[in-house]
């Protein structure tokens, strides 16, 4: 037992000699195949050696399985192996197997073991489709060869193709929802993810159950690929796989994310370098968005070859579309394959009829094989085609199915050789920390929103937006300009701009009307106000919404502003939207109307509303007729102003009897829209009390959303807060009696304010940086000072900028919080009476630079 203990030493510097010359011959010719291949045969020594060496019983038989099985082991795979027995005891196996086992795990190979007889792994393989697929590629390593040829015949003979290929086909729906049916996210899977290795690998597994063929040249030979395809194939799956190789190399670990911070090193590795207009890292992945689109196109035209192969009585014609076109089991279906050679209008054709059959589910392996090889006939003189032009605008004003249409002409390269600006930006990446998709496929999503919108079952997700697109007249005009709004991203200058220029292209050559040309255009460039004008400005300011509705002009661009708006902001990431950036939106499209409509925006009249309102709440709540009078006396307008009715009744009922409390007053309830807190704090006006709360919530891990800051005219501070987490793991109501007993202790201990913690970013944020900014200038009146800060967001940044703020004794009035994914743009409107001073203005915007750095 000793001299076994000793004898994985020489094997293990063997394996890792033999390992470390792959390597260094990889790093020299790239050749990716050689690497995998030698890999295994390395491992399959050692694995042999190790069995020799343990004195394993000749009734057991060692066999690889999973991707060890095929005869492919990246650099940091795990080793599949199965240890085959003839239905001997577990007792009796135990002392062979667990050391051979830990010998392996000494020898410095990472092992996934099973110990299965023959029944057994027939058992297993009927229960898991997972165990069954690593069991069909099973390879005999050593052992006992009769035992392993009966485990072959047994499971050959319980195999059943077609149930196999349905189970994979539902694990492979399941895998590509994980990663929301896209290739197109910022940091994809390379085995995983749609267009990865893995649906590579599922085809093979498919055709090997079948007995279709273990290879792209077996498929190839079965007609199930073309010459072409084979070729593509291969191509797509070498890069893959260097890919992958590559990444684990740089991990020194198993790695299949292409995280942010690798993807910069793993472009230099394969000799990409940065040019002034991209990122080494931008073309790396550009070059991987398009392999994986190129797979899962191919992909998908296989998938329903061997479906055919598999379900022959199941994929006749179901019925005739036309002369040129057929409908197979919900697929459209081409008659002849040179129909796009001799009418090369036929190619929108089809998808049109996609977008108008009821019930297709998407189009036939001979469409999509025939799309593949008439790319080159999608010229400039097929752009040009008046035909080709009538029918794409056509695609476009379909009352369904267009987002659905669109998707399929991107994934079948035909929508970006139709919009040739469009085809710029497929697989383009965007490095802003807010978008969590490439430029393309965030256009889709924001078309996608449009058309959701005009849905009846998704009424109740959007009920406002349903509502203005039901009454919208030509809603497909806001399709266009969604098509549009971000088309000339990565070009250099303003995209608005730049888009604005081919959006009125279109619009001319596609016969649109001047108003529905004019207002497309306008979308394009104007885009992006509406959010900015609702996240950065004082919209209780009438001249605010003045200027805005003056931009706007009219109450249907306002609303088709609106809608873009809701739909571009929840295409860029899960976690941008939330309930109360809808409100912000909502309340100036509704304000923004009234004007429209002739109101003046009459300060007086609407707090002379707003108060009415709030006494009428405050009668539900039995609060006596006069009780609110002490508290309202001390309030000016702004607050009216700047509050609903409803927050003023929920105030003044916490607030009428305390008046003049000496002692902090803190309350805080569920967010009235939306998840979230909301919490009140009326105190004697200190001036590092902001500072104090925010580091309060900091700590407690609570995001501030939106600050609202008011002093009344005794000196009091009435300060509201809107938070939230997106980590609580439990109801916001279970928090609120912590919150309020702790944040009125900590007040009222007035301890002076911690030094705030450096925070550190997260890892996209430190991948992507952004320069911290700050501005400050007074506003129109002089009277306050406007303070905008964008930096990279992290733990402790809203308490750092409260106390610079708090040192100077700088009184914040209001704080408008805005996180864009994971960048931060807040803004702040500062009392100006101290900030009058230049040198003061200097010495605070220096010090929040610094406090605002990582």
């Amino acid at each position: 037992m000793h001299a076994r203990a000793h004898a994985h030493s020489p094997l293990r510097q063997a394996l890792k000699d033999r390992k470390t010359e792959l390597l260094d011959r990889f790093a020299q010719n790239g050749k990716i195949d050689a690497l995998l291949h030698g890999m295994c045969h390395a491992v399959d020594h050692a694995m042999c050696d190790a069995w020799r060496a343990c004195g394993m019983p000749d009734g057991l038989a060692l066999v690889a399985v999973g991707g060890y099985g095929r005869g492919e082991l990246y650099p940091h795979s795990d080793v599949d192996i199965l240890v085959l027995h003839d239905n001997g005891a577990d007792d009796a196996l135990a002392p062979h197997v667990e050391p051979f086992i830990q010998f392996l795990w000494d020898m410095g190979l990472e092992i996934g073991s099973s110990v299965r007889s023959v029944d057994q792994c027939i058992a297993e393989a009927d229960a898991d489709i997972t165990v069954e697929t690593s069991l069909l590629e099973a390879r005999l390593l050593t052992g006992n060869r009769a035992l392993f040829e009966t485990f072959q015949h047994r499971f050959a003979e319980v195999l059943d193709p077609r149930a196999f290929f349905r189970g994979k086909q539902l694990e492979l729906r399941q895998r590509h929802a994980k990663y929301q049916d896209t290739p197109y996210s910022l940091e994809p899977n390379c085995k995983e993810s749609p267009g990865g290795l893995r649906d590579l690998q599922v085809i093979l597994w498919m055709t090997r159950a079948a007995g279709l063929g273990n290879s792209w040249a077996e498929l190839f030979e079965r007609e199930l690929l073309t010459e072409r395809e084979v070729k593509e194939l291969r191509r797509n799956e070498q890069f893959l796989k260097g890919l992958r190789a590559r990444l684990h190399l740089l991990a020194k670990r198993r790695q299949d994310v292409l995280v942010f911070d690798m993807q910069t090193p793993l472009a230099e590795s394969l000799g990409v370098e940065a040019t002034a207009a991209k990122r080494a890292s931008e073309q790396l992945m550009r070059r991987y968005y398009w392999a994986a689109k190129a797979v899962t196109q191919l992909n998908t035209v296989l998938l329903q070859n061997v479906e055919a192969k598999l379900f022959p009585q199941t994929s006749g014609v179901t019925r005739v579309l036309n002369e040129r076109f057929v409908e197979k089991q919900g697929m459209i279906e081409i008659v002849d394959d040179d129909l796009f050679t001799r009418d090369p209008t036929a190619i929108l054709e089809t998808f049109l009829l996609y977008e108008k059959i009821i019930g297709t589910k998407g189009l036939s392996a001979r469409t999509l094989r025939a799309l593949y090889n008439a790319r080159d006939l999608m010229n400039a003189q097929w752009r040009a085609d008046p035909e080709n032009r009538r029918l794409f605008l056509e695609i476009l004003q379909q009352p369904q199915g267009i987002t659905h249409a669109l998707r399929l002409m991107n994934q079948t390269s035909v929508l970006g050789r139709y919009l040739i600006n469009f085809r710029r930006v497929v697989g383009q990446m965007q490095h802003d920390l807010y978008h969590v998709y490439t430029v393309d496929q965030h256009i889709l999503m924001v078309v996608r929103n449009i058309r959701r919108f005009a849905v009846a079952e998704h009424a109740h997700e959007y009920p406002f937006c349903s509502q203005l697109i039901a009454n919208f007249d030509r809603p497909w005009v806001l399709t266009v300009a969604a098509l549009f709004h971000d088309i000339a991203k990565g070009r250099g200058g303003d995209h608005s701009t730049l888009g604005m220029v081919d959006a009125r292209r279109f619009c001319v050559r596609h016969g649109m009307s001047q108003e529905d040309t004019d207002l497309v255009v306008w979308l394009v460039g104007e885009h992006l106000t509406m959010s900015q004008v609702a996240q950065k400005q004082d919209t209780t300011d009438p001249e605010v919404i003045k200027g805005f509705a003056e931009k706007v002009g009219n109450e249907r661009r306002l609303t088709a502003l609106y809608l873009l708006t809701v739909a571009d902001i929840r295409g860029t990431s899960p976690k941008v939207w939330n309930a109360w950036k809808g409100k912000l939106l909502e309340d100036l499209y509704r304000v923004t109307l009234q004007v429209l409509g002739g109101a003046n925006p009459d300060p007086h009249a609407q707090l002379k509303a707003r108060k009415e309102e709030a006494l009428g709440l405050l009668r539900l709540y039995t609060v006596p007729d006069h009780a609110h009078e002490p508290l309202w006396n001390t309030l000016d307008v702004a607050f009216f102003l700047r509050n609903d009715p409803a927050d003023v009744a929920w105030q003044t009922r916490h607030l009428c009897r305390h008046v003049n409390s000496p002692t902090p007053i803190v309350k805080a309830r569920p967010a009235p829209i939306g998840e979230g807190l909301q919490v009140m704090v009326y105190v004697p006006d200190q001036i590092d009390l902001f500072a104090r709360i925010c580091g309060y919530f900091e700590r407690k891990g609570l995001s501030i959303l939106d600050a609202k800051v008011h002093t009344t005219s005794l000196g009091y501070a009435l300060d509201n807060f809107l938070l939230t987490d997106p980590g609580l793991d439990t109801s916001y109501r279970d928090i609120i009696s912590l919150v309020e007993s702790e944040l009125a202790a900590l007040i009222t201990r007035a301890e002076p304010l911690p030094e705030p913690s450096k925070g550190r970013l997260p890892r996209r944020s430190r991948s992507f940086p952004v320069t911290p900014r700050v501005d400050l200038r007074a506003d129109d009146r002089g009277q306050y000072y406007l303070l905008s800060v964008s930096a990279n967001d992290r733990t402790g940044l809203l308490y750092a900028v409260a106390r610079v703020l708090a040192r100077h004794r700088v009184s914040v009035r209001t704080a408008r919080i805005n996180t864009l994914g994971e960048r931060v743009e807040d803004t702040f409107l500062l009392d100006g009476s101290r900030l009058q001073d230049s040198r003061l203005q200097i010495a605070v915007e220096t010090e929040l630079l610094e406090a605002l750095e990582p």
